[in-house]
């Protein structure tokens, strides 16, 4: 009855199934890897002291810049160079922008610094000057971003002196020399450069790398797994259901059921037309008999009528010549009185 899993059709299925359920199951089990790796960074995260509490250390020393060395405080000397403003950035549930300058150091190479966060539309407020000189700056650690970072905007576009995404990929293009693939933002504000509280820079705080969370994306992940093993299941369910109807429609041709090679239901409903054929002639024959036995039935009854009325007549004229031989006699004994 299975003989026909060996044909060419069913050799195409069944490899398909072979490879696929595989993959759904690898697929499913790599996406919940990620999600228990999200889930183990975020424990020890939690257990680990505040990176920020930590003792700032020469910035060469956290390079390059991982899940244990984010948020660090780094230690970097040099003089201020080129600035840049990053729009589009939210602190406090407020719009604004960043103030990023670059450090270039005692090696010519530069690191970008976000010296603080302002209200407003970039280009159209005012910001405060860079300190000149030489200058000794601690800052929270942190990697250069990218398209899936928060504020970034990756559209392009932007007027001369502004810069959507922080990265040394960005910064490149834009100064003629090395960027740090990092960049700190300045824990305390700086002093002096604001003509009054509202023109002062803010300071931006850190932010946890990347994947060190249960964020949306560790759920993702997890949605993810769920999907792939419903997949793998679909596709032995689909097989299990091929296989059953294929089963099924050999089953019936062995049985004649259906014709082989012809459309089902034509053979049984020439069968039931011979039935129904057979029965209306019997019904037709049981139908004539009838008329028969009721005609048969009819001549009897005629006959027994006749040959009552017969037996009546005779019965009458026998009643007839008792009446006239009695009158006879009456007759007779009157006359012999006489």
């Amino acid at each position: 009855m299975y003989r026909f899993l060996l044909t060419p059709r069913w050799w195409g299925i069944n490899l398909f199934v072979v490879l696929a359920i595989p993959f759904c199951v690898f697929m499913g089990t790599w996406q919940l890897g990620r999600f228990e790796d999200r889930v183990q960074s975020h424990e020890q995260a939690t257990k680990q002291p505040d990176p920020s509490t930590r003792a700032a250390e020469p910035l060469d020393e956290l390079l390059p810049v991982d899940k244990v060395t984010s948020g660090r405080p780094a230690v970097a000397t040099g003089t201020y160079a080129d600035q840049f403003l990053v729009p589009g950035r939210e602190l406090d549930d407020r719009r604004g922008f960043y103030v990023l300058t670059l450090l270039r150091t005692e090696g010519g190479k530069a690191l970008p610094v976000v010296r603080g966060w302002l209200p407003g539309t970039a280009g159209s407020v005012p910001v405060p000057a860079a300190p000149q000189g030489e200058i000794t700056v601690t800052g929270d650690l942190q990697a250069s971003e990218n398209i899936h970072s928060n504020g970034v905007n990756a559209r392009g576009g932007l007027p001369e002196g502004q810069l959507g995404m922080i990265s040394a990929a960005s910064l490149v293009n834009l100064v003629d020399y090395d960027v740090y693939d990092a960049w700190i933002t300045l824990p305390e504000a700086e002093a002096g450069g604001a003509a009054g509280p509202d023109d002062a820079l803010k300071p931006v705080p850190a932010t946890a790398p990347q994947g060190s969370g249960l964020d949306l994306k560790a759920f993702q992940n997890l949605g993810y797994t769920g999907e792939w093993f419903v997949f793998a299941g679909f596709v032995l369910f689909m097989w299990f259901r091929l296989v059953r109807r294929e089963a099924e429609t050999a089953r019936d041709v062995a049985l004649g059921l259906v014709p082989e090679g012809g459309e089902p239901g034509v053979g049984g409903a020439g069968e039931v037309s011979g039935a129904s054929g057979d029965g209306g002639a019997a019904e037709a024959g049981g139908d004539a008999e009838a008329g028969g036995d009721a005609e048969a039935g009819d001549a009897v009854v005629e006959v027994g009528a006749g040959a009552g009325a017969v037996e009546a007549g005779g019965g009458a004229e026998a009643s007839g010549g008792a009446v006239q031989g009695s009158q006879g006699s009456k007759t007779a004994g009157t006359s012999h009185g006489s």
